[in-house]
Formats: C-alpha cells, structure tokens, sequence
C-alpha cells in the first residue's frame, strides 16, 4: 500500500516536471520568434527570411543574404536584440530572487533603490560634465558606483541580526525615495537641456548597445544564473520560511548576503548601459510564479525567460508606436507593468 502511494507521488511529481518543461520550451519558442520580429522592425522593415539567413550567415553557415541587409543585421540590430535579452532576463531573475529573499511578490531591484541610486550616479556625472572623463565611459560607472553603494547599504543591514525582510524592504523604501529626491535635486539645479538628457537617460534606451558592452552584460548576467542555480534548493527551502530553512542547515545570512551581492552586480551593470528600466522585475517573476510555482530549479529560468520575452517585446513595440521614431522603452515596460499591477492586485483578491 505504501509503495502505491510513493509510486503515485513520483509519477505526479514528474508529471509535474515535464509540464513545468514544456512551459519553459514554450517561452524559449515565443522569446527566439520575438528575437527575430525584434531584428525585422526598424525604419527599414527585413523579412523574416532574410533575418533568419543574415543570422546564419553571421554564425558562419553557408547561407547568402544582400551585404546591406547583413550590415543592418549583425551591425546595427543584432547587438541590440541580444541585450534586450541579457538585461530583460536579468531583470527578470533579479526581481525573482529579491521576491524570494524578502517574501514579497512586490519587491525588485527597482522598488528597493538600486535602480534610482543608479540613475542618481549617472545624473551626477552627466551634471559635472563626466569628470573630463568620455560621458560614454563615465556615465555607466556613476551609474554602476552608486547602485552598489546603495546595495552595500542592504547588505549592512542584511548582515546584522533580527533584521528580518520587512525591515530590509522599508529600507529599500527609504533608498527609493532619498535617491529620486536628489535626482530631482539634481534635475532642478542643471540646465534645460542638460535636465532633458537626464531624463532620457532615466527613460531607459537599448540603442547604445554594442557589441562590447554586450559581451560585458552577458558575461556577467550568464555568470549569475549559474551562481544562482547553484543554491537553488537553498532559495527554494528558504520558501518554507527562515526557521523551516535554519532547520535544514541553510545558513540565512550567508544565503541571503550572497544573493543580494549577485543581484546587485547585476541590477548595476545592465542599469549602467541601458538607464532604467522598470516593472520588468516585478511582473516576471510573477508570472513565472503562477506558472511554475515556486521551485527554483523552474523558477528561476522561467523569470529569465519571460523578462527578456517582455522586453524584447517592448523593444518591438518602441519602433512601431510612432513609426521613424524610437520610443523610449522604458515608457513601453510601464505602460505594460501597470496594467498587470491591477490583474495581479484582482487577481490575489478573488
């Protein structure tokens, strides 16, 4: 009898984890097809074929395509998508871990100050003239500088103990807010059209992709999945509550320092070469959550798929609103995160 019992629960389990398979393929399926629509759109619209034949061709398969469209492809557009994708799934698995760290399905690297300590670092350097240092250079350290001041200031109190995720989520609250009123300040104090090119770069932009930056952000977000995946089961216990975790030998502190350092070299980094971008931490892991439920294992790949769909989506999406023109992609994410703001709050209600 007992034996039929187990039997039943291995066969729902892998049930399970072939569902929980076949969702993650389906995501990777609607993420290559938005990749491909991604190098399609521009003011100068390319075929799907001839996408698909520049991209082999680039990879170094025995394919031929026009060499106009190949230098659209692989010079101007490709560098391009592909950081939609590493800084959306980097978004993504961000908000996924501050979630689970915090238990708080509201909580991001956003919501918690790292992003506006970042945007307060580039204003900063945009506002003293990059220190006589290149503006290209400069502005993603200040931005890359003053995000992890503001995640060394989470991990100080991560650190000291009987704090526990309610009183790290009102700091980050406190970041949020000290950091946007002195970018405010900042904005206030600067010239016109030195106040218009902050406010372009908060909006957050993907045409400054290139292929070294690229290089840099995927090396750094591929790294931190890795790391992350490594103590999967660890987030995943941490689930059944701190005591629960602490009982199975997960050392809380450690785990939770650790994540925190992770994600916070990551928020920066992206943040640094692309501004701010928002809701994107927050609505993926959501979705991943309903869809997988809360095992690391799926989770956390699943929060990096669904990021970099989305904002490879909203990357569609800035060059066909107002067409000849590129829409700033953080205005795209926010006009797709808000109205997902109200399904969720409806949604946990009913």
């Amino acid at each position: 009898m007992l034996s039929d019992v187990l039997q039943q629960a291995v066969e729902a389990q892998r049930k399970s984890e072939k569902r929980r398979g076949m969702i993650l393929t389906s995501f990777g399926v609607l993420l290559a097809a938005s990749f491909v629509l991604d190098i399609m759109t521009g003011p100068s619209m390319i075929d799907a074929s001839s996408v698909i034949y520049a991209l082999l061709q680039w990879a170094g398969l025995p394919f031929q395509v026009d060499d106009s469209t190949q230098v659209i492809v692989s010079n101007l557009r490709l560098p391009i998508a592909l950081m939609a994708i590493f800084v959306g799934g980097s978004l993504g698995m961000g908000g996924a871990e501050m979630q689970t760290l915090l238990n708080n399905s509201m909580a991001s690297p956003y919501t918690l100050g790292m992003a506006a300590a970042a945007g307060f670092g580039a204003a900063l350097m945009l506002y003293t003239g990059s220190l006589g240092i290149d503006s290209n250079i400069a502005v993603p350290i200040g931005a890359f500088v003053f995000c992890m001041l503001s995640a060394c200031f989470l991990f100080a109190l991560a650190s000291v103990r009987h704090i526990g995720s309610g009183q790290l989520i009102l700091a980050g609250i406190a970041l949020l807010f000290l950091f946007q009123s002195l970018l405010s300040l900042v904005q206030f104090i600067s010239s016109p059209e030195l106040s218009q090119q902050i406010l372009f770069w908060l909006f957050g932009s993907l045409s400054k992709a290139t292929w070294t930056n690229l290089a840099i952000t995927a090396a750094v977000v591929m790294a931190s999945l890795f790391l992350l995946l490594q103590d999967s089961w660890k987030l995943t216990a941490l689930k059944l509550g701190e005591e629960r975790a602490k009982s199975l030998g997960v050392n809380i502190v450690k785990l939770r320092l650790k994540t925190l350092l992770i994600v916070a070299v990551m928020t920066a980094t992206v943040t640094s070469f692309v501004g701010i971008i928002g809701f994107i931490g927050i609505v993926s892991p959501n979705i991943a959550k309903i869809l997988v439920g809360e095992d690391q294992r799926f989770f956390l790949p699943l929060s990096f798929l669904i990021g970099a769909f989305l904002l490879s989506t909203a990357s569609v999406l800035s060059k066909v609103i107002v067409p000849g023109a590129l829409f700033p992609i953080g205005i795209v994410t926010a006009i797709i995160g808000v109205p997902f703001f109200f399904w969720l709050i409806i949604a946990r209600r009913r």
